[in-house]
């Protein structure tokens, strides 16, 4: 997974940046429009408001081809041409370890030059860490995962790996021992009883990712003080463990389409796992952040917009931005499969 999606030569997310929108693989709040992006900005400008002076920081990690980048910066600008007191700017960073994807964001955020600075890793940022922000959307998806299906009648847990056979990708049982599964399954928050261990069908998938809860570890620790935040769809521990999910929520995406096989073109298709929010939270609390709250996308973004939207009246907003409200919010939409965890540091 982490080759097919990062390989800087064949990786999915190092061909040109046309997988998102209509005539790509997938949609994204992105594509939606700008609104997102500028609602993020008035958020973000009120949260370090909140926060008092000194130097402050937008650290925004897996920005693509730059577009939410762009539209956070121009919602800041303008919601802060409307308010003359509020203080200047905060500094924009982006954390990137492609250089091909800088490439794309330099390009697209020309005319924010002067207010965006890169690094490659939370490693490389300056060491007296983050003060503000450290925000992700729709990056920890596609975190690599490992894939641990149950054996009925063993009574216990395997992990599928990958195999080559035929000329092609498969499915391989791998021996025991090959992964601490009990470890990893703890970590992650899947604690079962044995009362339903006793009922589970042969074969249940559960997917986890130590990459993303390091990589969260990792951002928490970075955050001297300020809030930390992932947009993300995910769930918590337990509902992943549904009738609905028996094969996991690892999938494949291509021209708006679910892909059965998420081994068949590799490089050229996206793929993507639910993110365990369960798991994000213990690991930020690992690192003294506070418990976070968790909720979904429709309630955050309504929540900015009631407060923004005071002046002017909702009722003068051009049709265009009522749209992709809606669709933001719409539960059928992006609304409720997109869930937004929030964590928080005093300073």
């Amino acid at each position: 997974m982490q080759t097919c999606l990062y390989c800087p030569k064949i990786g999915y997310y190092e061909r040109q940046p046309a997988q998102i929108g209509r005539s790509g693989d997938f949609h994204t709040s992105v594509s939606v429009g700008p609104l997102f992006g500028r609602l993020l900005g008035v958020q973000f400008v009120r949260w370090l408001s909140e926060a008092g002076v000194g130097p402050r920081q937008i650290v925004e990690a897996g920005a693509h081809d730059g577009q939410l980048a762009a539209d956070i910066l121009a919602g800041i600008r303008d919601y802060q041409a409307k308010m003359p007191a509020q203080p200047s700017p905060p500094e924009y960073w982006i954390i990137e370890p492609s250089l091909e994807r800088q490439h794309w964001q330099r390009a697209r955020l020309e005319e924010f030059a002067g207010s965006v600075r890169w690094f490659e890793s939370f490693a490389a940022i300056p060491a007296g860490g983050i003060s503000g922000i450290i925000f992700s959307n729709e990056l920890l998806d596609a975190f690599p995962i490992h894939r641990f299906a149950w054996d009925a009648a063993e009574k216990t847990w395997f992990e599928w790996g990958v195999g080559w056979r035929d000329g092609r990708f498969v499915w391989e049982r791998l021996p025991a021992g090959s992964s601490d599964i009990e470890k990893h399954l703890v970590a992650s928050g899947f604690v079962l009883p044995a009362e339903l261990t006793a009922i589970l069908p042969d074969g249940y998938i559960i997917e986890v990712s130590p990459a993303a809860a390091e990589w969260w570890r990792t951002a928490a620790r970075s955050l001297r003080c300020g809030k930390l935040v992932a947009i993300d769809y995910g769930l918590e521990a337990h509902e992943h463990l549904s009738p609905e999910r028996t094969q996991g929520t690892l999938r494949a995406y291509s021209r708006h389409r679910v892909i059965d096989d998420p081994l068949a073109a590799p490089g050229e298709q996206d793929l993507t796992a639910h993110v365990n929010f369960t798991q994000l939270r213990r690991a930020a609390m690992s690192e003294g952040l506070d418990e976070g709250e968790w909720i979904d996308q429709s309630r955050f973004l309504s929540r900015i917009a009631a407060e923004h939207w005071k002046e002017p009246p909702p009722a003068s907003l051009a049709p265009e931005v009522v749209r992709q409200f809606q669709t933001l919010t719409h539960p059928d939409h992006f609304g409720r499969r997109f869930r937004v965890l929030m964590h928080s540091r005093g300073g």
